[in-house]
């Protein structure tokens, strides 16, 4: 499903005890609010008014109904008037949507001339909210909290940045992942317990032979090669005269596509240690994927390929780009301490900030010909890298705050993708931080995805969080990872 698909459920707490004109009044300003916030044009999806719920069953019904309906993302709730929260237990309990508590009211300000107790009995959202939200934390139910008047910017930001977090759960309890054979021999951090894995996030993680691949390249015909080489030069620029080398490249794009999109899976991984039957480890075919949506991992790492595709799930219709990165090496000089990301081939497009241009180069490693890739700059801005890893026992998603820069060499023979970044909240600090949290050096490197709309993410899967920014300490990192080991030891 795509963003503008999913809908997010608007359900409204109250109670009989007010009377048929109050309920009625409440209902139709719920449907006014959901109306409003579609058409603000500031929100991904759609809000969708359900009901204004008065009892148990109510509740516990439309639970039921958006646990099960695949088009419903999450659930909004809102106390108008007071809510007994008692009545909420049993729905809440069994809600397996991402769920959000919203803390607004329907008037901006307070009245001077017409509040009376009639006014007061309506516009109980002070008092409603405040018993709804201590049965939310009674129950220990994992919630966003999102407090502040319905109809300013900043506040539907944050309900439209949570909303792509949950858009995120749901691109996640269904993504499927194929691997093109297992992983680079000997490298710890790619590995992890896909059991695990599927259970809390909801990956299918599983292998397809090379051998396969290399059949359905056999069969890929001219024309799609033709038909996809007129895609590469709309979107890129060639320098090289190599075309045939390109085509391959081709050959391999749509191969991997068709088995992709034959079994469902938006995200692969592969490996220079396994390309039995093939010439080239697919480069420009790789990133050309990712380009379109697909989450791609190196040198086996499934784990980052998954990551690589919901975060691109997130950010869809976002501009700022999303990628597979490799932290690769620094440069350490005295007030100019950088860390230059790159990848032997495979660095999303979205995140360039010039076209591309279509290289050949040998690779060195691999013993295979030499395969065309995308070579270009990343562009400058505020970003953040995430790595997801297996601690044994639980997962551990860790976020870092970084503010690209434009490379501040030109690096001519350097014929790769590449971003440079200063990590927060320094480069030694932060790396100190980083591999003391265990973080890999496979990545996914976002300009759009927020540190908070990870955190919802992880907070919304059930996983740990860790997040390095320009406030964190070593002392203060080994800190929060003694608590947190400590807390998700209990769990």
């Amino acid at each position: 499903m795509r963003m503008k698909e999913y809908q997010f459920w608007f359900v409204v707490g109250s109670q009989f005890l007010y009377g048929p004109e109050v309920l009625e009044t409440v209902a139709s300003r719920a449907a006014e609010m959901a109306q409003w916030m579609n058409a603000s044009g500031q929100l991904p999806c759609e809000i969708v008014y359900k009901v204004t719920a008065k009892t148990h069953k109510e509740i516990v019904d439309v639970v039921r109904e958006a646990n099960y309906d695949p088009a419903c993302a999450g659930v909004i709730t809102w106390c108008h008037t007071f809510s007994p929260s008692k009545m909420w237990i049993n729905g809440l309990a069994g809600l397996q949507k991402p769920y959000c508590h919203f803390a607004t009211q329907y008037n901006r300000e307070i009245p001077n001339e017409e509040i009376d107790m009639d006014f007061m009995n309506l516009n109980q959202a002070a008092h409603g909210d405040r018993e709804h939200g201590f049965i939310g934390a009674r129950l220990r139910i994992p919630r966003k909290v999102i407090a502040g008047y319905w109809q300013d910017e900043d506040v539907l930001k944050r309900l439209g940045d949570w909303m792509r977090a949950a858009v995120g759960v749901a691109f996640s309890k269904s993504l499927k992942v194929m691997r093109f054979g297992d992983n680079m021999r000997e490298v710890a951090v790619t590995e992890g317990d896909k059991v695990e894995v599927q259970a809390k996030l909801g990956w299918q993680v599983n292998t397809w032979p090379v051998g396969q691949l290399v059949q359905v390249m056999n069969q890929v015909t001219e024309d799609e090669i033709d038909q996809l080489m007129a895609q590469y030069k709309a979107e890129y620029d060639f320098a090289t005269d190599d075309l045939e080398t390109v085509r391959y490249q081709a050959r391999e794009e749509i191969a991997m596509k068709k088995m992709l999109d034959q079994e469902g899976c938006m995200a692969f991984s592969n490996t220079f240690q396994d390309l039995y039957g093939m010439k080239q480890l697919p480069g420009l075919a790789s990133q050309h994927l990712m380009a379109q949506g697909y989450g791609y991992g190196g040198e086996g790492d499934w784990k980052v390929a998954a990551m690589t595709a919901i975060l691109k799930a997130m950010s869809e219709g976002q501009t700022g780009g999303t990628a597979f990165m490799e932290d690769y090496t620094y440069h350490l000089a005295p007030g100019q301490e950088y860390s230059l990301g790159a990848h032997m081939l495979e660095v999303c497009p979205s995140v360039a900030a010039q076209r591309p241009r279509i290289e050949v180069h040998p690779l060195g490693i691999g013993d295979r010909e030499a395969p065309a890739r995308l070579v270009f700059e990343g562009h400058a801005g505020p970003a953040i890298v995430v790595s997801l890893i297996d601690m044994g026992g639980r997962l551990r998603l860790i976020c870092q705050d970084i503010q690209c820069v434009k490379p501040i060499m030109d690096m001519p023979n350097l014929p790769v993708a590449r971003v440079m970044w200063r990590a927060m909240p320094d480069l030694t600090t932060g790396l100190t931080c980083w591999i003391t949290a265990g973080g890999a050096h496979h990545t996914v490197l976002s300009y759009d995805v927020t540190a908070s709309q990870m955190r919802d993410w992880a907070r919304m899967m059930d996983i740990e969080f860790v997040h390095i920014h320009k406030g964190t300490t070593v002392d203060s990192l080994e800190q929060d990872l003694f608590l947190s080991d400590l807390a998700w030891k209990l769990k």
